[in-house]
């Protein structure tokens, strides 16, 4: 069985519980277990603080686990990466009091700023020639200006309405962040094969979640001109219709290219354009 470790509470562990849902893998949760057991996977999740995720994966407690870049980068264990999941994205940002005239990075030259994230800051400053006094503390960074411990903060932000609400500025993005799956470098054949699986059911969900299905008809004299439109895996699947001189077109679009090729396809002559959204897609 292969141990997942994910965040125990937030956006982040419930976007988790959502991916490894919609690989199709059943689990009963409970805000009293800390751990639980798949239904029909060989997974058994744990529930854990993000901060403590990557030393259980690296000292293999955990097999992998689901954590913020920004703490895999902050622990500094970026070797244990697999790839970048593509949800629960945030920046970690300076801010400053909504008042202070704030020019560049310069001004912060000297100053006392209070974040969770010393190692990130640092080296962010370190770039650009700027010594500062950062101070250390583990939560409830935007009340620092205010209580007078530091001139700046750069915590997480993701709306920036936390910021807003303790009289604080975004002036500075320091790193943008997402979910990363890790795993531990010493995973045996048959975790390694179990991890493989996983891999191939989050790859299907997520090229799913970039594409739309979309079925159209179209004069038959057009479907040369519509073909070169759709992208499609390969080609699109053209079936007659039941009307002589009218096909039906079937293909896979982009979502970001979306729009601006639905005009071109109703330009080209193509009418009854349905739209689909896919849950797996597999190649």
């Amino acid at each position: 069985m292969l141990r997942l470790a994910i965040q125990k509470s937030g956006r982040l562990s419930e976007d988790s519980l959502k991916l490894i849902r919609e690989c199709g893998i059943s689990f009963i949760t409970s805000s009293l277990k800390l751990k639980t057991e798949s239904t029909n996977f060989p997974l058994e999740i744990l529930y854990l603080r993000d901060d403590d995720i990557p030393g259980y994966v690296a000292d293999g407690v955990a097999d992998i686990g689901i954590v913020g870049e920004n703490v895999l980068v902050e622990e500094g264990m970026q070797a244990l990466a697999v790839e970048q999941l593509g949800f629960s994205k945030c920046r970690l940002s300076l801010a400053v009091p909504k008042s202070d005239e704030y020019q560049d990075i310069t001004d912060l030259q000297g100053k006392n700023i209070a974040t969770s994230y010393p190692n990130l800051l640092q080296a962010y400053l370190n770039e650009r020639g700027v010594q500062a006094h950062i101070h250390t503390i583990s939560g409830s960074v935007e009340i620092a200006p205010s209580i007078g411990l530091a001139d700046a903060i750069c915590d997480i932000v993701s709306s920036g309405s936390t910021l807003i609400s303790n009289g604080l500025k975004e002036v500075e993005r320091v790193f943008q962040s997402q979910a990363v799956l890790i795993a531990n470098g010493g995973l045996n054949a048959e975790k390694q094969a179990i991890l493989d699986k996983l891999l191939f059911r989050i790859h299907a969900v997520q090229r799913a979640q970039k594409a739309k299905y979309i079925l159209l008809n179209a004069p038959t004299d057009k479907v040369d001109i519509i073909t070169d439109l759709l992208p499609g895996i390969k080609s699109p699947t053209i079936l007659p219709l039941a009307e002589e001189g009218w096909s039906s077109l079937h293909s896979v679009v982009n979502e970001d290219d979306f729009w601006e090729i639905i005009e071109k396809l109703k330009e080209a002559g193509a009418q009854g354009i349905l739209v689909v959204p896919i849950e797996k897609m597999i190649v």
